[in-house]
């Protein structure tokens, strides 16, 4: 859900994309007040406790990234796995096309079906008047992939006339306008809801079959992802499994969020992606894969949010962000970076950074943007560069993995040539030097991932007649490019 975004109500009454500016601050005043982490929140979101030691947990993501190679799975190209966070009229399209190819949308159901869900709207238009025509043509024009995350939990549940009929004649209507082979074809996923757990499983049962079901009837192409998702039982942002085990033909994609947090309220405090402390992070993600190995072999399992929050101002001085902490902006760079090529390396099939902008407010989620007020951050530049080295590549194998020490992972495009990316899994900022056996062959090129629009200074690449190399190795990942061996 977008969280605590306070970019939107600013100003008069601007008409963008034919929806006024003040209807959607309304909207987004109303949305916030279910978010995940409420402004008037005083108590700790409960989390669970680490089940895995930070060791195991790193031989276990070992093992997955060298089984997928080895099994010969084809790993999707990283401009395939990349997404971003967008919302709505908001997102410029252009602006972040050099980062990513995927975008995913909060779409507020509730603009759609208004007060009354039993009359759908008279499509593109929702009832508040947005053209999604407009919004999500733009897009496409970009060459964006869409991903729609069907908000129905915008309307609440008393609101809905009848819950089965009316989403199933939603989902239909919206797959027969939007899906890949409907008469729009803008939209290529969609997911049925975002954090719905104030919704009882009972209700989001009966609300996913019914609306999954006009989707396939809609538009059969459209591919259909759950809200975000837990193995455990259901909380106030996450819908259990068990949610959806029963209908395995009904759904394409299994979603979850997960965030590097290491404590939350009062600091919300956040780590570094290989942090062992960290009682969830990547945890979570490997725990939905084991599920889906187990209950839905070869569904996809998406992660539709993770990221940081880096702000230039200090945290308020009183109230329920007082003692925040975001991270720096290097570090936001660093880590959204380092995040997506772990993610890479276990079996998930795309990775969607939250956020796109932010107005920066030293508060959860309000700081989280790749772009402040619009205007790149460093993580804006590390992950476009990403996204020029090794866009046409897909993960081959980790080649080390020493915790708290050194990381090098493999990628490999479809002319076989191979680019290392070597990095300190570690949150210290120290640097050192590192030898690295075995080298596939001699390298070519080596990139420091930048933090302004232009290049790092070249890093220096020790070569030895032996088949080995040195490299300094910090926090920044460096990326070496081999020639043909």
């Amino acid at each position: 859900m977008p969280k605590l975004n306070r970019a939107l109500g600013r100003g008069g009454g601007r008409n963008i994309a034919g929806l006024n500016s003040l209807a959607i601050a309304g909207f987004m005043f109303s949305l916030f007040s279910s978010a995940r982490y409420d402004p008037a929140m005083l108590i700790q979101k409960p989390y669970r406790l680490a089940v895995f030691s930070g060791l195991s947990l790193c031989f276990a993501f070992f093992w997955m990234g060298e089984a997928a190679a080895v099994a010969g799975e084809m790993r999707p190209l990283m401009r395939d796995f990349i997404g971003i966070n967008g919302h709505t009229v908001q997102f410029k399209p252009e602006l972040y096309r050099p980062v990513c190819g995927l975008v995913r949308d909060y779409h507020p159901v509730e603009w759609d079906l208004g007060t009354n869900t039993s009359v759908l709207p008279a499509f593109p238009f929702a009832k508040n008047r947005v053209d999604w025509s407009k919004v999500y043509g733009s897009w496409r024009a970009r060459g964006w992939d869409i991903d729609a995350c069907l908000m129905f939990e915008s309307v609440d549940r008393t609101n809905w006339t009848n819950l089965e009929a009316d989403a199933q004649a939603y989902g239909a209507a919206f797959a027969r306008e939007f899906g890949p082979s409907g008469q729009r074809k803008l939209v290529d996923s969609v997911e049925i809801g975002n954090e719905p757990g104030k919704w009882s499983d009972a209700d989001y049962t009966r609300l996913f079959k019914a609306m999954t079901e006009g989707l396939r009837a809609g538009d059969p192409k459209l591919k259909i992802a759950t809200c975000n998702l837990t193995t455990g039982k259901s909380g106030d942002y996450e819908k259990s499994v068990d949610c959806v085990a029963k209908f395995p033909g009904l759904f394409d994609v299994l979603n979850l969020h997960t965030y590097a947090q290491l404590e939350g309220w009062p600091t919300w405090q956040r780590s570094f992606p290989e942090d062992p402390k960290l009682p969830n992070y990547l945890k979570d993600v490997e725990a939905l894969c084991r599920w889906r190995d187990a209950h839905a072999p070869g569904k996809p399992v998406w992660v539709t949010e993770f990221g940081y929050d880096s702000s230039t101002k200090h945290a308020e001085k009183s109230g329920t962000f007082a003692k925040w902490q975001g991270v720096t902006d290097e570090q936001q760079a660093q880590w959204l970076v380092r995040s997506l090529l772990v993610f890479s390396a276990m079996p998930v099939e795309r990775a969607y950074i939250y956020f796109f902008n932010d107005d920066d407010q030293p508060s959860l989620h309000a700081s989280a943007g790749i772009t402040r007020h619009f205007q790149p951050k460093p993580s804006f530049h590390a992950l476009a560069h990403l996204q020029r080295v090794l866009g046409e590549y897909r993960f081959q194998s980790i080649v080390t993995n020493e915790p708290g020490r050194l990381r090098v992972q493999a990628y490999r495009n479809d002319s076989q040539q191979i680019i290392w990316v070597v990095w300190s899994p570690t949150g210290d900022g120290k640097s050192f030097t590192a030898k690295l056996d075995n080298i596939p062959s001699r390298v070519v090129d080596a990139q420091r991932a930048p933090l302004t629009e232009k290049p790092s200074a070249s890093p220096t690449v020790t070569q030895e007649e032996t088949g080995n190399i040195q490299v300094q190795v910090n926090g920044s990942p460096l990326y070496l490019i081999f020639g043909n061996p």
